[in-house]
């Protein structure tokens, strides 16, 4: 029986790691021939592209959210097709972003996606019975099943059944047993067997005599007669289970004997195993994440290279559900929510800071996992004009010093001078330029708010740089640095910083982190040396939103979103200093972060045309929120959207198209309170599994175009 550890939570960010290092030396050649890919590049030896930061991608989108169905539906390891069905309908924005989009009965997962809109339920959505075998057996069973190895380490049995749980949503057959074994190899990753014990092993969980087992028994075989080479071992591959032999755009069985000449091929080294997934050809970035994924588990963070690997990604991952504050993560956070999955269905609780770590207060930034940085950066502020020498600087995990756990982010910076500043921060906010390019249209609300209170710790050593020591944020609009309190750092020992940031208007925060200003009158050159841990940033958010300052941003030609914003469905444009909501059937648009817990919105809404124009709360995705709001003729009403919109108020109101009403809705705890200009108009008490947490935004239906201005958000106890 595999004993769930410290140690297993570290391979489980390797793991992760793994994923994302994978897919990004496999995206620029997706689809590509393995003689294209020699032609072109010859041995593939590192990174093919220097990304700026790499966007979003759909390997990595569907483990990060379908895995939320073990806890959004509170069965856990019990979870039931339909479970994971509503996480995919919560998280997925309506033909765009998340996946490939790419047509009714031409993308798999497309086809299931409208399945499930129109009420044909899972697993019926991704069956052959309803899809037919092409549609049914392409790759997304396969590529999406790494979480279930993580939360499930050790236990094949489990991770196997919970990607056939997950898999049958969209996919059937071979695809299913694609997904059913990558979760085993992950799982049984953990325990230690050689590369070939665990191929056997994983055999195990699928039926003997499919399509997939015949592939990953055939290229074993190959390779224990041909150990060799894997450039031979590709030619029989692609001989015998070439995409010519099997129909669709992007089949699973071709991919399938891809990863396992690489595991094989590869000889227990996650570089080469992941460069062999590259230069075969194929679906590059699919193969090598998986790969990826169970070498990352095999040989913990230590087998993978930090200069060539690891510092390019820098931990940072981007998403593209339709929950904007989830876009914007880092690897750490999706290592620790399967570790914590994995622990919760072990029901253990880890030891000492992982406990903390796990199931702790919202720590975004901690350090703990060897090497991690949490995406964190580094930049001087140079005065304009000013002929500076270029800042030499790092940025690396290090055990040396810890304010908790073992270890902390330390810093180095180099040439300094008195009076000169520099910022350690997260960008907490992402625009189309920041991006290297679009590929699955990531949109962004922001990490961090006006009001909100942010914290960190820092330590500078003794003989080193004087320093003041100051957490700030950095406001888009007005291109404008606020500052907390000052510090002056007193050696070898750990300063707590605090930064209550006041109540904004026009407000984007695109960096929070903490200034260090070099004191001293000398004006020979220093090193800046410093130790920073825990930074996070809680409590709730106070500011206004001016659509004068807001703009709409082409993602791409079909896709275009107002800044702050992400779009479920429907078309939201800016005019005249309104953000408009037009929606056919339905139309949906959030902001705000998904964290917010008790909070008022205000706004005025205009109806231009249409029925239905409400102010929704507490959204925890497409499927889950609150909405109150117009809602019919001279009727004012509150509902709740259990996949779909439930009425719990309503009352007679009157109002007329082309007139402004200003509302507020309040939620606190489990009340939900609307207000107008005059006062409350009535209280709700949620007694159903009332949802506590969520962003806002706001939303029509039926034929609806509405506009909105005079938006602000802010703590509840502030007077109307």
């Amino acid at each position: 029986m595999y004993q769930i550890s410290g140690n297993t939570i570290e391979r489980i960010y390797a793991g992760w790691l793994g994923k994302i290092i994978g897919i990004r030396l496999g995206a620029p050649v997706e689809g590509w021939s393995c003689d294209k890919i020699a032609d072109i590049y010859g041995e593939v030896d590192d990174y093919l592209v220097d990304y700026r930061d790499f966007a979003a991608d759909d390997d990595s989108n569907g483990p990060v959210f379908l895995v939320r169905a073990l806890e959004d539906s509170k069965k856990m390891e019990k979870i039931e097709p339909r479970d994971v069905a509503q996480a995919l309908l919560n998280y997925a924005p309506y033909e765009h972003a998340f996946f490939w989009w790419g047509g009714y009965g031409i993308s798999t997962e497309h086809t299931a996606y409208l399945n499930l809109r129109a009420g044909i339920p899972a697993p019926a959505s991704g069956s052959v019975a309803m899809n037919g075998k092409t549609v049914a057996e392409q790759i997304g069973g396969q590529i999406f099943s790494d979480c279930w190895g993580f939360v499930s380490p050790g236990d094949p049995r489990r991770a196997a059944h919970l990607a056939e749980t997950a898999s049958s949503v969209t996919h059937d057959g071979n695809a299913v047993y694609g997904g059913q074994f990558i979760a085993a190899c992950i799982s049984l990753a953990f325990l230690g067997l050689s590369l070939e014990e665990m191929i056997e092993e994983a055999l195990e969980q699928i039926p003997d005599d499919c399509e997939y087992s015949r592939v990953v028994k055939a290229v074993l075989e190959f390779y224990r007669e041909h150990p060799d080479s894997w450039r031979a071992c590709f030619k029989y591959l692609k001989e015998n289970f070439g995409y010519d032999r099997y129909p669709g755009n992007c089949h699973v069985i071709p991919n399938a004997g891809v990863i396992i000449l690489s595991l094989l091929y590869g000889e227990d080294s996650f570089g080469q195993a992941v460069k062999i997934a590259v230069m075969c050809g194929w679906d590059t970035d699919c193969n090598a994440g998986n790969v990826g994924a169970v070498m990352g588990v095999r040989c913990g963070v230590e087998g993978i290279s930090s200069r060539k690997w690891r510092e390019p990604v820098n931990d940072l991952l981007i998403c593209s559900s339709v929950m904007g504050s989830m876009n914007i993560t880092d690897i750490p956070a999706g290592a620790a929510y399967f570790a914590r999955m994995a622990f919760k269905m072990a029901g253990v609780c880890p030891e000492g800071i992982w406990k903390e770590v796990l199931f702790g207060d919202r720590r975004r930034l901690h350090f703990e996992y060897p090497g991690s940085t949490h995406g964190m950066r580094i930049r001087r502020d140079v005065p304009e004009g000013s002929e500076y020498p270029g800042l030499e600087s790092r940025l690396v995990n290090s055990d040396e010093k810890a304010c908790t756990g073992k270890r902390s982010l330390k810093i180095t910076a180099k040439p300094l001078h008195p009076g000169e500043q520099v910022f350690i921060y997260q960008k907490t906010y992402y625009g189309k330029e920041d991006l290297h390019d679009n590929r699955y249209d990531p949109c962004f609300s922001p990490l961090i708010y006006p009001g909100q209170i942010l914290k960190g710790k820092l330590l500078v050593p003794s003989g080193g740089c004087e320093c003041l020591a100051r957490m700030y944020v950095k406001e888009q609009h007005s291109k404008k640095v606020f500052y907390g309190p000052g510090t002056v750092c007193r050696p070898d020992r750990w300063e707590s910083l605090m930064f209550a940031v006041p109540g904004m208007e026009k407000a984007l925060l695109t960096e929070a982190g903490v200034a260090l200003t070099v004191l001293g009158d000398t004006a020979d050159d220093c090193v800046l040396e410093a130790w920073m841990d825990d930074m996070e940033y809680v409590g709730p958010a106070d500011y206004t939103l001016d659509f004068n300052e807001e703009k709409q941003e082409m993602w791409s030609g079909t896709h275009s979103e107002v800044t702050q914003f992400t779009r479920l469905k429907g078309w939201t444009w800016l005019e005249e200093g309104r953000l408009h909501l037009l929606a056919a059937d339905f139309g949906e648009t959030y902001t705000g972060s998904h964290e917010f817990e008790d909070y008022a919105v205000e706004a005025v809404i205009r109806p231009v045309t249409g029925k239905h124009h409400r102010i929704n709360v507490r959204v925890q995705g497409a499927v889950r929120s609150y909405a109150a709001g117009l809602d019919g003729p001279d009727s004012l009403a509150l509902l709740k959207n259990e996949n779909g919109y439930r009425e719990l108020v309503r009352i007679q109101y009157p109002w007329k198209e082309g007139h402004d009403y200003w509302l507020k809705v309040k939620v606190e705890k489990d009340v939900i309170s609307v207000y107008d200009r005059n006062g409350e108009l009535f209280s709700y008490r949620d007694e159903t599994a009332p949802y506590l947490t969520g962003a806002f935004g706001f939303s029509a239906e039926q034929g609806s175009h509405g506009s909105y201005s005079e938006v602000k958000v802010h703590p509840v106890n502030q007077d109307i």
